[in-house]
């Protein structure tokens, strides 16, 4: 009798245990449609520590922070809007991507880039990267911290 108590338990239990453990389902994005207003509080810890600040499905917003450089990156459907905030960095775009590899759905990373352009990043600039375009953090001599906005395409 106490085992078929401990089976029932288990059998009730077990399922409610691991619901409450997985995570919770993504909410689909959906376009801006009206104004988004994020303060100031959080645009400085995006800025410093790298973070989202407007996610959604037609554009994403985000303060990002390295002190190193990053890898060669292709978003087949998002242009990169680039505001440098602190600090400075070549970045490369264009050209044609080496060792290139799907990350993730419309997504490419590599390790370098051959034939493109060199641009000296500086406080105050802005670059921006259409779609489909290599382009990479090549050199970073120091902290430098930027806003992303990545507009999506359908």
């Amino acid at each position: 009798m106490r085992y078929l108590l401990g089976v029932a338990v288990a059998v009730v239990a077990v399922p409610v245990y691991l619901s409450s453990q997985a995570p919770a389902p993504a909410q689909p994005r959906t376009p801006v449609s009206s104004a988004v207003f994020v303060d100031h509080d959080k645009v400085a810890a995006a800025l410093a520590k790298g973070g989202p600040l407007v996610t959604a499905s037609d554009v994403l917003v985000s303060g990002s922070h390295r002190d190193k450089p990053g890898q060669v990156e292709v978003h087949d459907k998002e242009m990169d809007v680039l505001y440098i905030t602190d600090g400075t960095a070549t970045f490369v775009t264009g050209g044609k991507m080496v060792g290139g590899k799907m990350s993730r759905p419309d997504q490419w990373l590599g390790t370098d880039i051959t034939g493109g352009t060199t641009h000296k990043l500086v406080k105050g600039d802005v670059i921006v990267v259409p779609a489909g375009m290599p382009h990479w953090f090549k050199e970073v001599p120091g902290p430098l911290s930027y806003y992303v906005v990545k507009v999506v395409k359908p």
